[in-house]
């Protein structure tokens, strides 16, 4: 049985929502998610730069934590989608909110790091 990475902290608010975004891919996947529909080949193929592997645990974790729906249609062969729950949609103004911050300060970041191109 999949076992999370990393445990859930309920122990304060700020780390509890840390923890159920703790991934390089949740957040955006969400922000897409809040757009529409999306298949899993749809999601790989929005995020080249993850693995498969990768993304299809952190699907199954949005799933298990209840942000993120999956519909499996009994066709042949199965096709499955992912749909934002309504409590994943309350994240999506902590994400807006993440993505405004970035825009702000993404020059400061540039400077410091170099360009990414």
């Amino acid at each position: 049985m999949y076992q999370r990475k990393t445990p859930v902290d309920l122990e304060c608010p700020l780390r509890l929502t840390i923890s159920l975004l703790n991934s390089k891919w949740k957040s955006c996947i969400l922000d897409e998610l809040r757009h529409k529909t999306l298949r899993p080949s749809e999601i790989h193929k929005i995020f080249p730069d993850a693995t498969p592997r990768v993304l299809d645990l952190q699907l199954k974790e949005l799933v298990e934590d209840g942000l993120v729906s999956r519909t499996i249609y009994p066709e042949s062969p199965p096709r499955s989608e992912y749909a934002l729950t309504e409590l994943g949609s309350t994240l999506i103004p902590i994400i807006d909110a993440m993505i405004a911050w970035g825009d702000v300060n993404k020059d400061l970041f540039e400077k410091k790091y170099g360009c990414a191109e």
